[in-house]
C-alpha cells in the first residue's frame, strides 16, 4: 500500500460534504491539502479542522465555472503547496425540475459548472502533473451518469459527460504515470441531498460522506503500477 504522507492534493468544493469528508481523511493520511469552494466562511472552518492534522492546509474562494478565476487561483495553490500531487474535482451542483419546466439558465449553469468547472480546473493541474510524470486525478460523477431518470436531466447529462471526459483523459494520460479515475456514488447524505429533499437529515442506513472519501483514499493507497479505473458506491439499504 502506498504511502501517501507529505503528497499534496486540492479538493474542489471542499469546505463542506463529500469533498468536506475527503479532505478530512487525506489530512488523516499527512496529505497537505487546499480545498476551494464560494463561501469563505465554510472554507475558513474546514481549514481550522484540517490544521489539527498538522498538515498544511489553505483555502481559495473562487467559482470552479469560471475559467479565468480558475487560471489565477489554481496557480496560487499550486505555489503555496509547494506542488500537487491529487486533484479531486468535487465541486458541482444540481437542481430538480423537469425539462421543459427548469429555467434555460439552470440547465445552462449545472453544464457550466459540473462539465466545464472540471475541464477547467483540471486544464491547470495537469501540466504539472505531466511535468513530474505521476500524479492523481479523482473525478466525481454519479450514478445519474450511468442512468437517466426523470426530472433530473441536467444533472444526469452533466454526470454522463463527468464519465466520458475522465475515461478519455485516462486514456491519454495512462503514459505519464498519471492515473484518472472516475467515481459513482449513489445517493449521499450530504447537504445538497438534503436540500434537494431527496434525503432527510440523520437519515439511517444511507451513505455518510466519510464512507465515499474512504473509497477515494484506498484508491490513492494502491501501488502505482495499478489504477482504480472506476468505482460505484452503493448504500446496502434498498
Amino acid at each position: 500500500m502506498g504511502n501517501l504522507k507529505h503528497k499534496k492534493a486540492i479538493v474542489t468544493g471542499g469546505g463542506r460534504g463529500l469533498g468536506k469528508a475527503t479532505a478530512l481523511a487525506f489530512a488523516k493520511e499527512g496529505i497537505d491539502v487546499a480545498i476551494t469552494g464560494r463561501t469563505e466562511s465554510v472554507l475558513k472552518a474546514t481549514v481550522n479542522e484540517l490544521e489539527t492534522f498538522g498538515v498544511k492546509a489553505i483555502y481559495s474562494v473562487f467559482d470552479v465555472s469560471n475559467y479565468d478565476q480558475v487560471k489565477n487561483s489554481i496557480k496560487t495553490i499550486i505555489d503555496t503547496l509547494g506542488g500537487i500531487d491529487i486533484l479531486v474535482n468535487n465541486a458541482g451542483i444540481a437542481a430538480i425540475g423537469s425539462f421543459n419546466d427548469m429555467p434555460v439558465e439552470q440547465w445552462r449553469d449545472i453544464i457550466q459548472i459540473n462539465v466545464m468547472g472540471m475541464y477547467y480546473v483540471t486544464k491547470e493541474v495537469l501540466p504539472h502533473l505531466i511535468n513530474q510524470n505521476e500524479g492523481d486525478i479523482v473525478n466525481i460523477s454519479s450514478t445519474a451518469g450511468l442512468n437517466g431518470n426523470a426530472n433530473i436531466s441536467a444533472y444526469s447529462a452533466s454526470k454522463f459527460a463527468v464519465i466520458g471526459m475522465s475515461e478519455s483523459l485516462m486514456k491519454e494520460v495512462r503514459k505519464n504515470n498519471i492515473r484518472v479515475n472516475t467515481l459513482t456514488p449513489s445517493t449521499i447524505e450530504s447537504d445538497m441531498t438534503i436540500g434537494l429533499g431527496m434525503l432527510e437529515k440523520g437519515s439511517e442506513n444511507v451513505l455518510q460522506p466519510q464512507d465515499f472519501a474512504e473509497l477515494i483514499v484506498a484508491g490513492l493507497r494502491l501501488p502505482r503500477r495499478a489504477m482504480l479505473k472506476g468505482a460505484a458506491l452503493w448504500s446496502t439499504n434498498p
